[in-house]
């Protein structure tokens, strides 16, 4: 196996379970957890599973960017942030950017503490805000993926 093909190996796995990881918490993690009576248990919960969580999609977050990284080096194909038609390179890009300042950035500074300062107050309001955020970030994810997986096999919206 060549380098290169080893480097879509390890995106296309990274992806898979980092956006994988990201729609479990979405739709079932953050619904479960939301169905449970005692706030305190919801709380403690969901902070037990999404700090374990977190430093899978971590990895996997590094592992993509690294690996995509290397794939757009090694064909020299960094002409195509220039053409519309590879939209879903940009998209790529932007999902990882957004993913990469919200793990190592957003939650460590300040996330972390918003969400440990309002949940006890307001857990409603607090998991359906986490809810919709990854939500959105879930469509997006989902919107790329598909744009991507098309556009590496030829297929162009545009």
């Amino acid at each position: 196996m060549d380098k290169y093909a080893l480097a879509r190996v390890i995106h296309v796995v990274a992806v898979v379970l980092w956006i994988g990881g990201v729609a479990m918490v979405t739709t079932v993690l953050i619904p479960s957890i939301r169905k449970m009576k005692s706030s305190a248990d919801q709380i403690e919960l969901f902070e037990r599973l999404e700090s374990r969580f977190s430093w899978q999609a971590k990895i996997t977050t590094l592992l993509a960017g690294v690996s995509g990284f290397y794939m757009l080096n090694y064909i020299d194909a960094w002409n195509r942030y220039t053409e519309p038609k590879f939209w879903w390179t940009h998209a790529m890009t932007m999902v990882w950017l957004i993913f990469m300042l919200v793990l190592f950035v957003a939650e460590p500074l300040f996330l972390h503490k918003l969400f440990k300062k309002h949940a006890p107050k307001d857990p409603v309001k607090t998991f359906a805000i986490v809810q919709r955020l990854d939500l959105v970030l879930l469509a997006v994810s989902l919107v790329t993926m598909a744009g991507a997986v098309a556009g590496s096999h030829g297929w162009f919206v545009f």
